[in-house]
């Protein structure tokens, strides 16, 4: 492997420790209402609060869009890292190398091999000088694979930093959301509490009472909307959650790819190098000294040694390589989770419209009992003004 590589993969090897060296904030485990909230948190929710009036159904509509408006950005994002990533040419540069290895075999090296009728008739090289062309033509094979694999390793690498920059674009509209719930929600207590109450208590006096029922249910109807606006972006907001383990866990099998890239170009092919140039290196002194049946005994032990390493790599790599990016336990129970999670959402809207629905029946009973009210108490009134 040629040094300018070797070297190149030592530095990788430095940036995947400093990865590792730099973990990312988790998110906020709850929301933090506006009556807990202090210091810019505070002062961020009054803020998005001071969005919403609740006489323009528009604000109610628009109320948190600038946040989840960039929740479309981030999976362009997310869709556009995965459309760029290349994992497939780096696994099978990994199984090439491999195979490359492994088709190697020592057994040509061994210079008491007695040399068939057709090599006779062909007059094929001696096995050494056999071993020694098919040596350098794997080694011209090894260096090409090697190079593809530093360049994977670095798109890879690329990847998990750009993952990174995700990860914090996520996290920044997680929170976002966060504070728009908070203020939805204290903006519906405020309603609940203070002006549905206040507006109610007011009928009974109203000089028109009837304009002051519909500005009633018209406050009804915004808080309902705003109620409905505020479980959405909870929804959005825990969809965002979801994806953040997503992102780490893509990251995390980036970076594993690295290290078995990293660990192939450092450890494997100059381990497989040192020792077949070592091997190559007996088996020429064993030439030079015929005699010294020592160095036989030796050549054969470090050829069985090799076989040996070589058979162990190639399963550990092969095993590594067959395993699937994501477990299929881990696959099925997200989807699991995913399915239900949906299913609730549809019970829980169809639950909300059918109480929106039974409290419209309401209001149009209620509507018509005052209006009823009214009536016969401006007929009883006429007589007495007379």
């Amino acid at each position: 492997m040629p040094k300018t590589v070797r070297d190149q993969a030592k530095t990788t090897s430095a940036q995947i420790d400093a990865l590792a060296a730099n973990p990312l904030p988790a998110p906020a485990p709850a929301i933090v209402p506006l009556e807990a909230a202090i210091g810019p948190q505070a002062q961020a929710i009054t803020q998005r609060l001071g969005e919403l009036d609740m006489a323009d159904a528009r604000t109610i509509m628009a109320f948190g869009t600038s946040a989840q408006s960039d929740l479309r950005l981030i999976s362009q994002e997310m869709l556009a890292g995965v459309k760029a990533k290349d994992l497939g040419p780096a696994g099978q540069s990994l199984a090439e190398i491999v195979s490359t290895i492994r088709g190697f075999s020592g057994a040509e090296l061994d210079a008491n091999r007695r040399r068939s009728w057709w090599e006779r008739l062909t007059g094929a090289a001696a096995p050494i000088a056999q071993f020694i062309a098919r040596y350098e033509q794997v080694q011209l094979q090894i260096d090409k694979i090697t190079a593809d694999l530093l360049t994977h390793e670095t798109v890879l690498l690329k990847d998990i930093k750009s993952l990174d920059l995700l990860y914090t674009k996520t996290l920044t509209f997680y929170d976002e959301l966060g504070l728009y719930i908070a203020a939805g929600q204290a903006k519906l207590h405020a309603l609940d509490t203070t002006d549905l109450p206040a507006l109610d208590g007011a009928l009974a006096t109203a000089p028109d009472p009837v304009k002051q029922a519909q500005d009633l249910r018209d406050l009804r109807m915004a808080r309902d909307d705003l109620e409905r606006r505020v479980y959405d972006l909870q929804l959005t907001r825990q969809v965002t959650m979801q994806a953040l383990p997503s992102i780490r866990l893509v990251q995390e099998n980036d970076k594993s790819l690295v290290g078995k890239i990293n660990a192939t170009l450092i450890n494997t092919v100059p381990l497989w190098e040192t020792q077949l140039a070592q091997a190559l290196t007996i088996q020429r002194a064993r030439d030079a000294a015929k005699a010294v049946r020592a160095a036989n005994d030796l050549t054969n032990d470090l050829l069985t040694q090799n076989a040996q390493s070589l058979g162990e790599a190639n399963k550990s790599v092969r095993t590594e390589m067959e395993r699937g990016v994501f477990d299929m336990a881990a696959v099925k129970a997200a989807n699991d989770i995913l399915i239900a999670t949906i299913q609730d959402s549809l019970a829980i809207a169809d639950a909300g419209k059918a109480k929106r629905a039974e409290a419209f029946d309401e209001l149009a009973k209620m509507e018509a009992a005052l209006k009823d009210a009214l009536s016969a108490a401006k007929s009883n009134a006429a007589p007495r003004q007379a």
